[in-house]
């Protein structure tokens, strides 16, 4: 296999390659036929995963979606942002500091790989950029006025938007604002999916009875709870029980019975799926990118903005490789082998396989800049920090006091 070079990826972005792809088999931790744990949603009836039918190799398979496209370009993201944070990959990352704030300091900073909806996001809109709206400052407008066919502002100051995609639905345009294609698009699939039956149970070494006494609320919140009537909160005139029944369970004390875990019909849900093994396929779409318009600048420049948004896309699959695919509890998956990237050309000839790995994903950003940068189109290199608006602060302060209430009334 080769090594993706700079040349490589240029020329494959101007037009000698349609799509950039990446498929990687995986297995459960515990090996083939192993259990793991899918995301779970909403329904009446029936098991919680997304599972369907897909034609695999000719044949129909029985599947179930570990990993969707949005959580895919979320880690996507993150792993972006590992690298950005240890100082591998130099790219824009505008962000939100609240690391100075009284409310909100444990929260830290808030990057445009974390925000829900990028640069767009109201977190954005309502933080200030050298004491000015974002909205307001010369970068917000800019980024405000952006389009697929003028995206310099938008490659200058956040050029991951460009990759995974950006609308600006709440901008001061509403449902016209900016819509910018997502050209990286990944999920998880499992193979030969089989639902299996959820149990629990709990064993208490202090083998505590349910009825061995009642437990009552404490006027001191952080005691919890006490035996003793002159302690407890009194309510009509009685000492108030812990929670609904009073019973140890409510401070988590005793056992809990074995039992299935079901659904309103009463059939066994929720007990994970067997697999054979999963699929990782990753497209960066390079038709999507080709699309990208940036005004007065030269054919050479545009070519080379273009090259620098697909070698973000490379690093993130070369950095998501780096950080493990563990999805969720009981949802650890391990690689059969490191990734590859081919390259899909248009007339449906066999794809050209490339080596794939940090360093050489890490070299390509470096350089992918510098040729936009010589051509008359970097990206910016200074920091853009914002810092929360005060209605911001005290709209975070007034939620964490209603989840606070919340809470108290929930422990009632």
């Amino acid at each position: 296999m080769a090594e993706l070079t700079y040349e490589t990826l240029r020329d494959a972005v101007a037009g000698g390659a349609v799509a950039l792809r990446s498929i990687l088999r995986l297995q459960p931790a515990d090996g083939e036929g192993g259990k793991v744990f899918p995301p779970t949603y909403a329904v009446r009836s029936g098991h919680r995963y997304a599972m369907e039918e897909r034609l695999v190799d000719g044949e129909v398979r029985h599947t179930v979606l570990l990993d969707s496209v949005a959580s895919q370009a979320n880690r996507a993201e993150l792993a972006l942002l590992e690298g950005w944070e240890s100082g591998e990959l130099e790219f824009p990352v505008p962000f939100v500091d609240f690391t100075s704030e009284q409310i909100g300091a444990d929260i830290g900073r808030v990057t445009v790989l974390e925000a829900p909806h990028r640069l767009a996001d109201a977190i954005f809109r309502d933080s200030l950029l050298d004491g000015t709206l974002f909205r307001l400052s010369d970068i917000g407008k800019a980024i405000t006025d952006a389009r697929p066919r003028n995206a310099t502002a938008m490659f200058r100051y956040a050029p991951s938007a460009l990759l995974f995609g950006q609308w600006d639905s709440t901008g001061p345009k509403g449902g016209l604002g900016a819509k910018f294609q997502r050209s990286y698009v990944s999920e998880i699939v499992g193979h030969d999916a089989v639902v299996g039956k959820g149990v629990s149970s709990r064993i208490d070494p202090l083998q505590i009875e349910r009825s061995s006494a009642t437990l009552l609320e404490h006027k001191e919140s952080d005691q919890v709870w006490t035996l003793d009537p002159a302690e407890a909160v009194q309510a009509g005139g009685k000492p108030k029980p812990l929670k609904k029944t009073g019973r140890p369970a409510e401070a988590n004390h005793g056992n809990i019975t074995p039992s299935f875990d079901v659904n309103a019909d009463g059939a066994v849900i929720g007990g994970g799926v067997t697999i054979s093994y999963a699929v990782q396929t990753t497209v960066i779409s390079l038709a999507a990118i080709r699309r990208l318009r940036f005004a007065d600048a030269s054919r050479e420049a545009s070519l080379a903005a273009r090259t620098a948004v697909a070698a973000l896309g490379i690093a993130a699959i070369a950095y998501g490789y780096e950080v493990d695919f563990d999805l969720r509890s009981r949802c650890l998956l391990i690689p059969e082998g490191p990734p590859r990237v081919e390259l899909v050309r248009r007339d449906g000839a066999e794809p050209e396989v490339i080596e794939l790995d940090r360093r050489s994903s890490s070299a390509l950003i470096e350089r992918s800049a510098q040729e936009a940068a010589e051509a008359g189109l970097g990206w910016t290199t200074d920091e853009v920090r914002l810092v929360p608006a005060a209605k911001l602060i005290e709209l975070l302060r007034r939620s964490r006091e209603v989840s606070a209430r919340e809470g108290e009334t929930e422990s009632e």
